[in-house]
């Protein structure tokens, strides 16, 4: 095992997630939130 200098730190990159994942995440949740709602409380078209 070696010690990383200040400039190989910097070119470390992965691991996070990105804008895309969350927007993708976010809208699954909806989605699904959406659906058992929908069986829970199903109202007529208006």
């Amino acid at each position: 095992m070696y010690n990383l200098t200040d400039e190989k730190l910097k070119q470390v990159s992965g691991g996070g997630i990105t804008v895309a994942g969350w927007t993708a995440i976010g809208a699954a949740l909806v989605f699904v939130v959406g659906v058992i709602d929908g069986y829970i409380r199903p109202y007529k078209c208006r």
